[in-house]
């Protein structure tokens, strides 16, 4: 995965990320979503300037004095953090 900062400000920030489909877009940007301070998340993956599919580029819009960075580490934690409870609660499953 390779990650390239488009834009970013102190309440928005949006990265292009290379190599990812919707499955994790839609995943990531729950995430985020549910993380404090984050206002909005959306991903595009075919802007209409690019003249064809892309790689994705993510959006990110904070509440004043939430860093949009901060918050993309807190939104990636809480995938990891789902993905272990999911891997969890199969193992339980499977035994």
């Amino acid at each position: 995965m390779e990650l390239q900062v488009i834009e970013k400000d102190e309440t928005s920030l949006s990265i292009e990320i290379s190599g990812e489909d919707h499955t994790f877009m839609n995943v990531l940007k729950g995430a985020l979503l549910e993380t404090e301070g984050v206002a909005a998340a959306t991903y595009d993956m075919n802007p209409e300037q690019s003249g064809g599919q892309t790689d994705p580029i993510l959006t990110i819009k904070t509440e004043s004095g939430t860093d949009a960075l901060d918050a993309l580490e807190a939104g990636a934690q809480h995938v990891v953090e789902k993905a272990d409870t999911l891997e969890a609660a199969y193992d339980d499953a499977a035994a």
